[in-house]
């Protein structure tokens, strides 16, 4: 029986676009009966007041700040030394017994449950420092569970640039590091802004490391006092600091207050709507730096 090339060919095209509107359908399924459930919490007094604790009603405001600020906290850790790593790993290491030895053990790392990147920031972050559960042991957990995705993310995209740009600048009499910072790295910047994402969004929505080093509770915080240096200040990273994911498990498993299967849809639909807003912001503002740094 011959087989015909053509027939085949739309055959499996039909079978990857069924199964991409597959995954789309169910994304949007999944992503609008989340917002469905908590359309009633959807308003700005839920964003921009306080919990209430064995009381209907109450906010998010603290547990959305602290994530916003947690996650900044941890790109700051993340993104240098994931970015200086990847650039290594593709413009600088040979390939010998060594390097082989770290891709390995980034690997290994980005294979970790974040339950036990959660139990090591407890005995280094919180423990053996003495800071307690804090913003600062969370985000630095965060930045060791982030930090081999970006790392391979990193080196992948450098490695994706054409040889003949590198060429051409090393022809035209740049240096290899000018021709890293003002070529290869504005091309690679898509798949850069990719990575950042990636891990900003993990961050944003992770718990399980989280409740062994930001803690469970917040302060009473004081929007007004903008010094870093105050326990109640916003912007205190040696502050407990209960994010918007550990907040909403807390509510479930909790249950303190009589709304609480509301407050936890009306939270999960916000953090929904943030990582949304996040990455389509984020991706928008790559583009921009991108068509400024390649001229466009």
């Amino acid at each position: 029986m011959r087989i015909n090339p053509k027939a085949t060919d739309k055959i499996a095209t039909g079978i990857f676009y069924l199964v991409a509107l597959g995954f789309i359908i169910l994304l949007v399924f999944f992503v609008g009966y989340i917002i469905y459930q908590g359309r009633l919490r959807l308003n700005l007094n839920f964003i921009t007041s306080a919990p209430v604790f064995m009381k209907a009603g109450g906010g998010i405001a603290p547990q959305l700040f602290n994530s916003v600020y947690l996650v900044f906290l941890s790109m700051l850790i993340t993104v240098p030394i994931g970015l200086s790593a990847g650039i290594y790993l593709a413009e600088y290491a040979k390939q010998n017994r060594f390097t082989n030895a770290i891709r390995f053990c980034i690997e290994a790392l980005a294979s970790l449950p974040s339950i036990v990147i959660g139990l090591f920031g407890l005995l280094v972050f919180v423990t053996m420092t003495g800071w307690g559960y804090t913003l600062m042991s969370g985000a630095l957990a965060m930045s060791i569970l982030n930090l081999p995705v970006i790392t391979r993310v990193s080196e992948d995209s450098l490695r994706g640039v054409s040889n003949s740009y590198k060429e051409a600048s090393l022809a035209l009499g740049a240096t290899h590091w000018q021709t890293i910072y003002k070529l290869i790295i504005p091309v690679a910047l898509p798949g850069l802004i990719t990575g950042i994402v990636m891990t900003a969004g993990r961050a944003f929505g992770e718990a399980a490391a989280l409740l062994y080093t930001a803690g469970m509770s917040s302060p009473k915080l004081d929007f007004t006092n903008w010094n870093p240096l105050a326990y109640s200040s916003p912007l205190n990273p040696f502050r407990p600091a209960e994010t918007l994911a550990v907040y909403i498990w807390k509510v479930n498993s909790e249950g303190l207050a009589p709304d609480a299967r509301q407050i936890a849809d009306g939270s999960a639909a916000i953090l929904i709507i943030t990582v949304f807003v996040f990455n389509i912001g984020s991706r928008f503002f790559g583009r921009l730096i991108g068509n400024k740094l390649s001229g466009k």
